[in-house]
């Protein structure tokens, strides 16, 4: 799945008190953090931590990864955490018997950040191509 996917983007007005998308907060994010979470995804890859990194995204605390952007230091509206798919199965959000599907559809890491994103209405992977 990608952000786009998510994001409402029918360019029709907005529904008067319908509130906009927090996802939208978060593709300005990511465009700004690009670059940072790129450097991570390598490093946790050429360390040989993982094949697969994976970056929570949130708006509140999260005890999944390690947190490497803080929105509140950085002045953002969503702060990220560093994980790993093992760190996902280990901790059950990843089935072990979906692990290899999971890795089947997991995009080229060099090309795309892989994003658990976290909203109140619930969580989803997303993939989103690095600037």
């Amino acid at each position: 799945m990608d952000l786009q996917d998510l994001l409402n983007q029918d360019n029709e007005s907005t529904v008067p008190g319908q509130k906009e998308s927090p996802l939208k907060s978060l593709e300005a994010d990511l465009r700004f953090y690009s670059d940072s979470i790129r450097e991570v995804a390598v490093e946790i890859m050429l360390e040989g931590i993982s094949a697969c990194p994976i970056f929570v995204a949130h708006q509140h605390e999260v005890k999944l990864g390690e947190p490497i952007l803080d929105k509140n230091e950085l002045n953002t509206s969503w702060s990220v955490n560093a994980s790993t798919l093992e760190e996902f199965v280990e901790k059950g959000i990843i089935h072990q018997n979906k692990k290899d599907r999971f890795e089947k559809s997991y995009k080229n890491a060099h090309e795309f950040m892989c994003l658990f994103v976290i909203v109140p209405e619930g969580a989803n992977f997303v993939f989103y191509p690095y600037k």
